[in-house]
């Protein structure tokens, strides 16, 4: 009698001591889960802390840690002035909320590049920016004292005076007429067009960076939280809103950056989980129903997974302290692997029924029948999990501690709490073979044709082989995410323009002047478009500037800043202003048909459609036009306050984000293209690092942590196929059957790759995780097809192990092949995968292995490892 079989045996002669024994221990183990279960979702944790490119990017965190874990809010405005003003209110809301917000800072906004921001405009640009503002002094002297529709109404009737005097051409404000036209005409008909004040004065469109704006935020993060950033994230919107910051006010704000991009990943992963978990329950059940035919065997197997998967979770929590984001797919792999022991034993345990109608006897012989290919299995998948202990990819190596444990678990339930439960639950006895009498034709046809069919297998391999080479692995995370989404959708609009793309590299240098020594050094790299240090916020030629915008702040200063500021007019004066401009309009074109002429006709007809069209018409243009014309009023008279800008002027909270307290200097590095491609990205890489080997920052860590990430896959490949190897040598005591075991799981790896070729399918960092259940589940149906084949078994399509290994791929196949359906693509592509990866296991173990092992040469004999 084997040690399986005196345990089973056992087991059923005292099935409730034995039951409650792993209820109490799935109890505890449930009770220390719930007390100190923790799960870290940063990501950043998913990699060695010592590897060398982390240990850069941790330096550097360290000295520049507001650049880290940041949510980057993307504000786009009609206007310049919009965009502006919307910048401003919310920055002032977010730096007051201390406790959300640790950091909160606008790039080029504030008070001091609102004075000084004019400095920043090459010589020239000064001198056209201030003769337009001396130009254009009357019509501001008139809105900044009167700042409302009434006041340009009133600046529009004293142009138009000099225009009948003959003192102005109508054409001088063809300009202004047409756009008030336009913006009038659309408040009329119910529309909002803003007017940007700033193109009105200069005649130009504005430039792209003039209506977009950030805030850079760093929020306090929940990391045992699904979505850390969940709250804070909220919170921005919601102070958005209440500001009056959407869409309907001329104003889109959009969130990305490190923390929505992994909020909302995991929101991602959520979606359609109802209908996943619906099709994966209704798949696993209907699967166990065809395999077991007994709704008390499937009751024993679902106690038994559930007790196994409470074990497992306490034993994992206190191996590995806290779940990661990766480790907590342990889940997966257990519900996976444990069913397919499950259906092993019950399948078994029918067909024995079938032969012996005493229950006890049966249980006892599907132990003495499973006991060695269970644990044979067991210990090579679990020996294949722990061979990811070693790696630097914390996260699978966490997953692979956790899964083996799982693996321990789910053998030992198997062949202790499940005959227990079926001896208690006594299901009824097996009238008919439980095999596939259909398949007993296939099978001769198999024996007859066995050398064709590998053959077949051997040219498989061969042309697979081949596509080894056309491979591809997308190191890219971002194709991992859904482009839908906004903070994905957000991040590939910026990656668009050079100066906003993400993709920048860090250089900590030892002070600024080694900062801008070093910089000159990597400026001369072909694939580098600019390098930014703090020197570079500091604007040349400030002598000639600063004298032009005096000289214009002498002109305009009481202009821009009148004693006295009128009222906001009524409803009334701002109606009685509409109707008197539109007169003089009239008046002013007379019957010209020249362009001007007919513009000035056109404003006057929208003046009256606003007025006839009532209070609502007239609200719009006054959003319209008033909130941008106040705030570039205050731009303007806070520009021509410009002074000179050093080093040490520039403010302290900007300043500690290009360089530390220690004087530890940084050097930004944009690429000279906006290509996203990791091969670009990587030359990128490549050239900062030839100059600067403490380089750091996203295209940087994307390519590391892809080598890394690959890397370990491959060390724990090589690894767990060499301990897999060792044990089967070491229980099976023959090379031959070694081979016989490890062939169909080689060519099955094979055929999936080169599946993956011709579907154009790419490996990725998530669903090469299928690779570790590939080697599982492979292994496992390999081993019970050679020690049955050693046992003297022939015709395996028509036997019940047949139908245990068909039906446990096929509840796996429940189990994960829902993952296809999920709207995040790399969890899809892990459910394509698997889906691939468990076809060709099954192919392989079901036509190769009996084709490969041939008649048995020997039934049971002394030397066998059950013995």
């Amino acid at each position: 009698m084997t040690i399986v079989e005196r345990i089973v045996a056992f087991c059923c002669r005292w099935p409730w001591a034995v039951i409650t024994v792993c209820l109490v221990l799935a109890g505890g183990t449930a009770w220390y889960t719930t007390q100190n279960f923790a799960m870290n979702t940063d990501s950043e944790q998913l990699i060695d802390a010592k590897v060398g490119w982390r240990m850069r990017q941790a330096r550097f965190d360290a000295a520049f840690p507001q650049q880290t874990n940041q949510t980057v809010v993307v504000i786009d405005g009609a206007t310049p002035e919009l965009a502006e003003s919307a910048t401003a209110r919310l920055t002032e809301k977010l730096v007051a909320d201390k406790h959300l917000f640790n950091h909160v800072q606008a790039p080029g906004g504030g008070p001091f590049f609102n004075q000084n921001g004019m400095l920043f405009l090459s010589l020239k640009e000064v001198q056209n920016t201030t003769q337009q503002l001396i130009k254009a002094q009357p019509f501001l002297g008139g809105l900044a004292a009167d700042p409302s529709l009434r006041g340009i109404m009133t600046n529009l009737d004293t142009v138009l005076l000099g225009v009948g005097a003959g003192q102005a051409k109508l054409a001088d404000i063809d300009g202004a007429m047409a756009r008030f036209a336009d913006v009038f005409d659309a408040a009329a008909h119910g529309r909002t067009e803003f007017l940007s004040w700033r193109s009105l004065i200069t005649g130009a469109k504005p430039r792209p960076e003039e209506i977009r704006r950030f805030i850079e935020v760093k929020p306090r993060l929940d990391f045992n939280a699904l979505e850390p950033g969940l709250e804070a994230n909220d919170r921005i919107r919601a102070e958005a809103r209440a500001l009056g910051i959407t869409p309907e006010h001329g104003v889109g704000l959009r969130l990305t950056g490190p923390v929505p991009l992994s909020d909302e990943e995991f929101a991602t992963l959520t979606d359609r989980a109802g209908l996943m978990i619906g099709a994966m329950m209704g798949g696993v059940l209907l699967t166990l129903w065809l395999a077991l035919r007994s709704f008390r065997i499937i009751f024993a197997i679902l106690v038994t997974l559930f007790v196994g998967l409470a074990i497992t979770m306490g034993l994992g929590l206190k191996a590995v302290g806290v779940f990661n984001i990766i480790s907590i797919a342990f889940i997966a792999l257990f519900v996976g692997l444990g069913v397919d022991f499950g259906i092993q034993f019950s399948v078994r345990y029918r067909s024995e029924r079938h032969r012996d109608e005493n229950l006890m006897r049966a249980l006892a012989a599907t132990g003495r029948g499973v006991g060695v290919p269970l644990a044979l299995a067991a210990a090579a998948t679990a020996a294949g999990f722990f061979s990811f202990l070693p790696t630097t990819y914390t996260g699978v190596a966490e997953l692979g501690k956790v899964a083996g444990i799982g693996m321990i678990v789910a053998f030992l339930l198997s062949i202790t709490m499940l005959p227990a439960m079926l001896m208690l639950l006594n299901p009824p006895g097996e009238d008919e073979d439980v095999g596939f009498k259909s398949l007993g034709r296939l099978d001769d046809f198999m024996t007859r044709h066995r050398r064709n069919v590998l053959r077949i297998a051997a040219g498989a391999g061969v042309v697979s082989m081949g596509l080894m080479a056309f491979v591809q692995f997308d190191s890219n995370p971002l194709d991992l995410r859904s482009p839908k989404v906004e903070s994905v959708s957000t991040l590939f609009d910026l990656m668009k323009n050079p100066l906003t793309s993400p993709n920048t590299i860090d250089v900590p240098a030892l002070s600024l002047n080694d900062a801008e020594s070093v910089a000159a050094r990597i400026r001369q790299e072909p694939l580098v478009g600019e390098t930014l240090t703090l020197f570079s916020f500091v604007p040349e030629q400030q002598t000639e500037k600063l004298a032009l915008i005096a000289d214009a702040n002498n002109l305009l200063d009481a202009t821009l800043n009148p004693f006295e500021v009128l009222p906001a007019p009524s409803d009334a004066e701002r109606i009685a202003a509409f109707k008197a401009t539109a007169g003089k309009l009239r008046a002013a074109a007379g019957n010209g048909q020249d362009k001007p002429a007919r513009d000035a006709r056109r404003l006057a007809d929208a003046l009256d459609a606003v007025v006839g069209a009532g209070k609502p018409a007239i609200d719009r243009a006054h959003e319209a036009i008033v909130p941008s014309l106040k705030t570039m009023l205050k731009q303007v008279s806070d520009s021509l306050k410009a002074a000179p800008v050093t080093v040490q002027t520039i403010p302290a909270d900007f300043r500690a984000g290009w360089v530390a307290a220690d004087g530890t200097a940084r050097i930004q590095v944009f690429p000279k293209n906006n290509s996203n491609d990791p091969a670009a990205l990587s030359a990128f890489s490549d050239q900062v690092l030839s100059v600067a080997p403490q380089a750091t920052g996203a295209p940087i860590s994307i390519r590391e942590s892809g080598k890394t990430i690959v890397g370990a896959f491959a060390e724990a490949g090589v690894l767990s196929f060499i301990v897999i190897i060792l044990l089967l040598v070491l229980v099976l005591r023959s090379v031959h059957d070694v081979l016989m075991t490890l062939a169909p799981l080689v060519l099955s790896g094979l055929l999936t790759l080169a599946t993956c070729v011709v579907l154009g399918l790419r490996l990725n960092f998530a669903n090469v995780i299928a690779l570790p259940l590939l080697l599982g589940i492979g292994v496992a149906f390999n081993i019970y097809f050679v020690v049955a084949w050693r046992h003297g078994q022939r015709c395996f399509l028509a036997s019940s192990l047949t139908r245990a290994v068909i039906f446990s791929a096929a509840t796996t196949a429940s189990g994960f092949g829902t993952l296809w359906l999920s709207v995040h693509p790399g969890t899809a592509s892990m459910g394509e995968l698997l889906m691939i990866s468990l076809g060709w296991v099954l192919a392989t173990t079901l036509f190769l292995s009996p084709a490969l092992l041939g008649a048995p040469t020997h039934s049971l004999q002394f030397n066998d490892p059950e013995v």
